[in-house]
C-alpha cells in the first residue's frame, strides 16, 4: 500500500467516529420524548463501552492524534452541519451556541487548572466581567461590537489582578478560596450595585457586526434560518481561534514551562523558573477567554442579571474542566455538550442539576481521575527530527 493510501487509511477511524457522533447528536437533539432521549442515552453509554472493549476508541484516538489537522477540519464542519439541519429551530440553535460559549470559556479555565495548576472558583465571575461590558459599552457607547467584545476579555484579566496577589502569596486550596470570596464578593457587589441593574440586572443589544445585525433571521433566495445560525457562526470562530491559541501554547516552551510549574514548584523554582510569571501569564489569558465569551454571551441573550453568575455556575464550569480531563483541550469540548446538553433534553433533572453534576465529579475523581479524555504525555522532537539536522 502507498503512503497515501495508508495516510488516509489511518484518518478513516477518527472521521468515521466524527460522522457517526454528528448523527448521534441530530437524533439526540431532534428527540422529544424523554423516554426516546433516555434511550439514545443508554445506547450511547453502551456503544461506547464496547467501542472500548473491542478498543475501538483506542484506533480512533491514535488516528485523531497522528492528523490533528485533518481531524479538527471534519470536527468543526460536522459542528456546522448539525447547526445547519436544525437551521429554523430556535431552541437547539441556543443551546448549540451556548455549548460552543462555554467551550471558550473552560479553554481559558484549562489554561490555568491544567496547565499550570491555578484553581479559579470565580470562572463565571469572570465571565460577568464580560457580560456587564457588553452591556454598559453596547448602551452608552456606539464603539464597534467586535472591539466591545475585546473588551470584555481585556477588563476580565485587568480585574483578575486585583485577586493575584493573595493568589500568589498562597498555594492549593488557600489560593481557592481567594477565588470562592471574589465570586461571592462579585455576585453581591452586582445585586446592591443600582448603576449596574441591581438584582433586575441589565439589557444588552443584539450584536452588530460591520453593519450585519446579527439579531435578524437570515434570508438567501429561498433559504431562510433562524438569527441564532449567525450568532454560531460567529462564536464558532472565537472558539476556532481559541483552541488554537491553547493547542499552540500547549505545544511551545511556553506550555512545557506551565507544566513544570504544575508538577513540582519548588524543583521548577530551584532551576530558574520564575513561578509568578507563569501563574500570572496562565491567569491573565484564561481570564481574557472568560471574558471575551461573557461579552459574547450578553450579546446573544440580549440580558443578564446576577442570578447567572452564581458560585454555583463557576462550579459547573470547573466540572466541566474536570469532567474533561485536566489539560484537555479536547475533552473540554467533549465534557461540554454533555454538562450543557443532557440537563436541557431532561427536563425533569434541572431542578437536581447541581446534585447531578456533583455526583458526576466525584464519580470522575473515584473511578477516572485522569477525565473522559486524558491530556496524552509530552511529546519531544529530538535534534535528528529537526529541519537542517541528519
Amino acid at each position: 500500500m502507498s503512503e497515501p493510501s495508508r495516510t488516509h487509511a489511518s484518518l478513516l477511524p477518527s472521521v468515521a467516529a466524527v460522522l457517526a457522533g454528528a448523527v448521534y447528536m441530530v437524533f439526540f437533539l431532534a428527540g422529544e420524548s424523554q423516554m426516546v432521549v433516555f434511550g439514545l442515552l443508554v445506547g450511547a453509554v453502551l456503544a461506547l463501552a464496547a467501542f472500548k472493549h473491542w478498543r475501538v476508541l483506542d484506533a480512533v484516538g491514535q488516528s485523531a492524534r497522528d492528523h490533528q489537522g485533518p481531524f479538527s477540519i471534519v470536527v468543526v464542519a460536522a459542528v456546522a452541519a448539525v447547526c445547519l439541519y436544525f437551521y429554523d429551530d430556535a431552541f437547539v440553535l441556543f443551546l448549540l451556541g451556548t455549548v460552543l460559549v462555554y467551550v471558550l470559556t473552560c479553554l481559558g479555565l484549562n489554561i490555568q487548572f491544567g496547565f499550570v495548576g491555578v484553581m479559579n472558583f470565580a470562572g463565571a465571575s469572570f465571565f460577568g466581567v464580560g457580560c456587564y461590558t457588553a452591556a454598559v459599552l453596547t448602551k452608552h457607547t456606539a464603539l464597534p461590537h467586535l472591539l466591545i467584545i475585546v473588551l470584555g476579555g481585556l477588563l476580565a484579566a485587568l480585574l483578575g489582578f486585583v485577586i493575584l496577589i493573595p493568589v500568589l502569596k498562597t498555594r492549593g486550596h488557600y489560593a481557592a478560596l481567594v477565588t470562592i470570596a471574589f465570586a461571592l464578593l462579585f455576585k453581591t457587589f452586582l445585586e446592591v450595585n443600582d448603576t449596574l441593574g441591581g438584582p433586575q440586572g441589565l439589557k444588552a443589544a443584539g450584536l452588530n457586526l460591520f453593519g450585519w445585525d446579527v439579531g435578524r433571521d437570515i434570508a438567501i433566495g429561498d433559504f431562510e434560518g433562524s438569527f441564532y445560525l449567525g450568532y454560531i457562526a460567529v462564536i464558532l470562530l472565537l472558539a476556532i481561534l481559541g483552541f488554537i491559541m491553547a493547542r499552540r501554547m500547549e505545544d511551545s516552551w511556553i506550555g512545557l514551562n506551565m507544566d513544570a510549574v504544575r508538577l513540582d514548584e519548588t524543583v521548577s523554582a530551584c532551576f530558574g523558573q520564575s513561578i509568578p510569571r507563569w501563574k500570572i501569564t496562565a491567569f491573565t489569558i484564561g481570564n481574557f477567554y472568560c471574558g471575551v465569551a461573557g461579552a459574547f454571551y450578553a450579546m446573544m441573550l440580549g440580558y443578564i442579571a446576577p442570578t447567572n453568575f452564581t458560585f454555583g455556575d463557576s462550579l459547573i464550569l470547573l466540572s466541566i474542566v474536570i469532567l474533561g480531563g485536566l489539560g484537555s483541550l479536547w475533552g473540554t469540548v467533549v465534557a461540554t455538550g454533555i454538562v450543557i446538553i443532557i440537563p436541557e433534553k431532561f427536563q425533569v433533572l434541572q431542578e437536581y442539576r447541581f446534585l447531578l453534576f456533583s455526583a458526576l465529579v466525584i464519580a470522575i475523581l473515584l473511578f477516572r481521575p485522569q477525565g473522559l479524555l486524558p491530556r496524552p504525555l509530552r511529546g519531544y522532537r529530538t535534534l535528528k527530527s529537526l529541519p537542517g539536522k541528519s
